[in-house]
């Protein structure tokens, strides 16, 4: 299978310098692209000078849009998607490649503990990861890395559900569980990263992640969202109901409103689920 390597880089050029020639050492044949996306440093000029190719957005257009841009420009029949501040190693992708080998679609790179970047994003991931095996029904070790290698045909099936944000590695893991087809996890080590321009904002991707949680749950199966939803309203439009007919003797219209919400929500799902396997019917 030849082999295409996609980094999408924003401010990278520090990382780059040493991370390039290590990649192409370790991976002569393969076809190395670089996305530069709207870079206000020399990220661009670093990787050509490395020899790779080099896709340039003409302004900051999201990890997830230059995951996009690289996939369609590749030529290999397997992509490998790595971050480029130099936190994975190349030796790694071999690794990869192998679980593609014995019949896998994807195979992810999964960090351990100590390969999250704090506390809290550590906590978060277990969070997303602990809710997405519970959605699939497979054992999911990490749900947002970076390190991943795909078949090319098929990840390209999915490029119109990716976000152009950061959260492109969730979206393609839920689509292939969802598609049936296979993905593996490789336990990985990753490195401290080049440089201090970190893109993770705490407040505003706090919430960004938040809402990849709900993110999850509708793109795989949003009556595993909306069922337990509908329930806790009914119950609990049931006990306010037991409550009033025992002191008061009659129905409120609090209780009527907890039970005509639970009904909406349920239907609100079954119609959610039958939006979702439209998008996935030619894949069923």
């Amino acid at each position: 299978m030849t082999l295409s390597i996609v980094l999408p880089a924003k401010n990278e050029a520090e990382g780059l310098r040493t991370f390039l020639p290590a990649l192409r050492a370790a991976h002569p044949q393969a076809e190395i692209l670089v996305v530069d996306d709207g870079s206000t440093d020399d990220t661009a000029a670093v990787a050509r000078e490395a020899g790779v190719t080099v896709l340039s957005n003409p302004y900051p257009m999201g990890n997830g849009a230059s995951i996009k841009r690289g996939a369609r420009a590749a030529a290999g029949e397997v992509i490998v998607f790595m971050d480029a501040d130099g936190q994975h190693r190349p030796e790694d992708v071999d690794r990869l490649l192998a679980k593609l080998d014995e019949g896998h679609d994807m195979a992810v790179g999964a960090r351990g503990k100590g390969g999250q970047a704090n506390v809290g994003r550590g906590l978060a991931n277990a969070l997303y990861n602990r809710l997405a095996s519970w959605m699939t029904g497979h054992r999911i070790l990490d749900l947002t890395s970076g390190l991943r290698a795909v078949r090319a045909d098929k990840f390209r099936e999915f490029l119109h559900l990716l976000p152009n944000g950061f959260s492109y590695p969730t979206t393609s893991t839920m689509a292939f569980f969802r598609s049936g087809y296979p993905v593996a996890y490789v336990p990985v080590d990753v490195q401290k990263r080049v440089g201090n321009n970190s893109h993770i904002h705490p407040l505003k991707d706090g919430i960004r992640f938040l809402l990849i949680i709900f993110k999850i749950a509708t793109l795989y199966s949003p009556v595993k969202l909306f069922a337990p939803t509908a329930l806790l309203f009914f119950l609990t439009g049931l006990g306010y109901y037991a409550f009033t007919f025992i002191t008061e003797g009659r129905l409120t219209n609090m209780s009527t409103l907890l039970f005509s919400a639970s009904v909406i929500i349920f239907l609100i799902g079954l119609v959610s689920e039958q939006i979702t396997a439209l998008m996935y019917k030619q894949h069923g």
